[in-house]
């Protein structure tokens, strides 16, 4: 039975700080007291010495020379000043020794009950900020789970509902995602905090709560124990070894014995005892997650694009943090304690203090590094989720038939010339693909459709490199540039166009933090993406076994008909070829710079294979991904159209970096600086032809569903036949 386990309750630590009040107001007393005694022997003794004086004053002495009973009253004069020397002694003593450890004890006994009162008011407001920090975090979940509510309604007014594409569903689009990965981030926030609280409160409430507790019945005793010393030294120098005071002496004695520091607060505890302290709860409300499309679990962290940097971020934060945090409770910065000055650690709660405060800061470090690091290994080999729970593939699509209006705004979609066809030389570089083929027998499924699928026949083919693998050497993916079902950079939202039966799959390749990764993508159960693992000696695998290369590692997924993870049980099928608007990167040689566009320079280039010129725009491989789809779409949309007056697709490079779309050179330039050029020699005619070939190219345009955002002189090109 002690302080910690039955004084934690309100009233007990109320009815404590009366106790140690009443304790302090008695030694006031007992000062007060004292010293009016040392006061009063004092002038006792100084009484007695005048006597003394007095006596030794002996009238006509010289007539008293060798008398016994002169002598004998000089005897009784010294012994007496003798008696008065030792009462002033005792007093000195009292005041110096019993008085002084009076008012030293006073002193430590309110610094004690300050110290005490500080502490408890601080774990009060400990518990008080925890609850604070819950609902303050939880406010703030249920604030951006509004905005998410809004921001996801709004994109589906302007696109699900509507079907409106452009600048303003780009702005919905952009305010929906940032409200997205705000509601996630504070999704992972709310979790990690719980957890933390939960350690921290109850750290609190087991491990300080009763410390200090602890501590203060040991400073209690060890007061009584003092106390004990300044009774016994009171009854010391007040003893005259007189039967009398002897008597005084042993009652005294007797109540001073009787004083036994451990069995001090039996009564009290016993009169005051309550019930520990209960535990704080903190629970995830689990209707914070009702309308996020399960992609928010309750205590359950959220790894996906829009969190996973976040997630490594913070895991290398508290990871720093405790590791700092483990160092400092190895190597304390206070001394070991030393017996000598017991009494002053007692009072001293800084050591006990911090070695609480690290060791409860240890756990909740502990507890979210646990947290985050089993996230992240749950994800093994697979590719990030999306985190927005909308699909935006459609976003891309070809047809007419999906997406009723396309928008294209770029410099060059326009070409004013005379009815001529542009030369049948750049039809040559696109290959024939086979057809849809969903046997086991090694055929493959090519992903051309729409527009683009100019082929005269198509035929077979079967898997390629399958004949060869066994040959190749391994070196990772230098030799997956000639593999038609690798797909270069080509991005996320594209391949998940391509994908659209059980079991077709291809290769790409990305970039995430400066870190180029080989990523096999599977149609299965949705769309699963799995990064290529590279083990130390520089083999590749996935759960299985490793290969020397990418190719032998792909062949034998795919013609074994084991799924690719245990936890997906994603099964390769079908192959898919690259588009045949796909062109290699190499096969495009950069001659000149001649603009720059808005996603990046545009070149004159020359095509390898026939030596004919094109112009060539590039993608900045600095720019985000949002801004690589939308260049992707503009040459997904430019593949549609065939048309005297607007400026011809060649292809797309997507085999690496940087993503460029090769078009049609037109030499003329731009229109506006043509009319400036030859302002005094156009005639009337030629303007309106050139207004006509406009005029064809934006009725086609129309025909399409295409709306140009920005039609210009500066926006048309000048052809050969002007």
């Amino acid at each position: 039975m002690g302080f910690s386990t039955s004084l934690q309750g309100q009233s007990s630590h109320e009815a404590l700080l009366a106790r140690q009040d009443a304790e302090i107001k008695l030694l006031e007393t007992m000062r007060r007291c004292l010293t009016i005694k040392v006061k009063s022997d004092r002038e006792y003794a100084s009484t007695i010495s005048s006597l003394t004086m007095q006596g030794k004053k002996i009238e006509r002495n010289e007539d008293l020379v060798g008398s016994l009973i002169a002598q004998s009253w000089r005897d009784i004069m010294d012994s007496i000043d003798q008696t008065a020397k030792l009462i002033k002694q005792q007093a000195d003593s009292i005041e110096a020794i019993v008085v002084e450890h009076i008012m030293t004890l006073y002193s430590e006994r309110r610094r004690a009950r300050k110290v005490y009162q500080e502490e408890q008011t601080w774990l009060n407001n400990q518990f008080q900020q925890l609850t604070e920090d819950v609902a303050r975090k939880k406010l703030e979940y249920q604030k951006n789970l509004e905005m998410y509510k809004l921001m996801r309604s709004r994109f589906e007014e302007h696109y699900v509902k509507s079907g409106r594409v452009g600048r303003k569903l780009d702005e919905v689009r952009e305010k929906y995602q940032k409200a997205c990965r705000k509601l996630h981030l504070t999704h992972n926030e709310y979790v990690l905090l719980l957890g933390a609280v939960t350690e921290c409160e109850h750290d609190l409430r087991t491990c300080y709560l009763p410390s200090l507790l602890h501590r203060q019945q040991a400073i209690h005793q060890e007061f009584i124990t003092s106390w004990k010393t300044i009774l016994q030294d009171i009854v010391k120098y007040s003893d005259f070894t007189t039967d009398k005071f002897q008597e005084i002496h042993r009652r005294m004695q007797k109540a001073v014995d009787s004083v036994k520091p451990v069995e001090e607060y039996r009564d009290f505890i016993g009169k005051h005892r309550t019930r520990p302290a209960s535990p704080i709860r903190f629970v995830f409300d689990e209707n914070l997650v009702d309308d996020t499309s399960g992609k928010l679990l309750p205590n359950k962290l959220t790894v996906d694009n829009l969190t996973i940097d976040w997630l490594r971020n913070r895991l290398t934060e508290l990871e720093t943090s405790l590791k700092a945090t483990q160092q400092s409770r190895q190597n304390p910065p206070y001394p070991s304690e030393n017996n000598s000055d017991s009494k002053i650690s007692i009072l001293d709660y800084s050591r006990e203090r911090e070695e609480l405060r690290l060791r409860c800061q240890e756990k909740r470090l502990q507890r979210q590094v646990d947290v985050i690091r089993a996230a992240l290994n749950e994800l093994g080999c697979e590719e990030l989720p999306l985190g927005y729970d909308l699909s935006m593939e459609s976003s891309f699509a070809d047809s007419p038939s999906i997406s009723k209006k396309n928008t294209v705004a770029d410099i060059g979609l326009f070409t004013l010339r005379r009815n001529q066809r542009f030369m049948t030389i750049f039809r040559s570089p696109f290959k024939s693909l086979p057809i849809i083929n969903d046997t086991k027998d090694g055929t493959i499924r090519s992903s051309s459709e729409g527009p683009t699928s100019k082929a005269d026949n198509t035929l077979p083919v079967t898997f390629r490199g399958i004949s060869h693998l066994t040959s190749q050497k391994g070196n990772g993916s230098g030799d997956l540039m000639e593999e038609e079902w690798f797909h270069g950079v080509l991005p996320r939202e594209e391949v998940v166009r391509l994908l659209v039966t059980e079991g077709d799959f291809l290769v790409r390749e990305t970039t995430r933090n400066d870190e180029c990764q080989i990523v096999l993508s599977v149609c299965w159960d949705g769309h699963k993406h799995f990064i290529v693992q590279t083990t130390p000696e520089g083999h590749y695998r996935f759960e299985g076994p490793t290969f020397p290369s990418i190719q032998e590692l792909i062949r034998h997924q795919w013609l074994s008909g084991l799924p690719v993870t245990s936890r997906s049980g994603a099964i390769l099928k079908t192959p898919i070829l690259r588009e045949r608007w796909e062109l290699n990167n190499d096969d495009v040689i950069l001659l000149e710079k001649i603009g720059r566009g808005n996603f990046g320079d545009v070149y004159k280039a020359q095509l390898k294979t026939c030596k004919t010129e094109v112009a060539v725009k590039t993608c900045k491989v600095t720019l985000p991904d949002e801004q690589k789809r939308k260049f992707l779409q503009e040459g997904r949309i430019l593949k549609q159209y065939d048309h005297p007056n607007i400026v011809k697709l060649i292809g797309i490079c997507v085999q690496k970096q940087p993503i460029m779309i090769v078009m049609e050179l037109v030499p003329g330039g731009s229109l506006l600086t043509y009319l400036r050029k030859n302002a005094n020699t156009i005639t009337q005619q030629e303007q309106l032809r050139m207004c006509k070939d406009a005029a064809a190219g934006m009725r086609y345009l129309e025909s399409k569903y295409c709306i140009h955002r920005d039609l210009a002189a500066r926006n048309c090109l000048v052809g050969k036949c002007v």
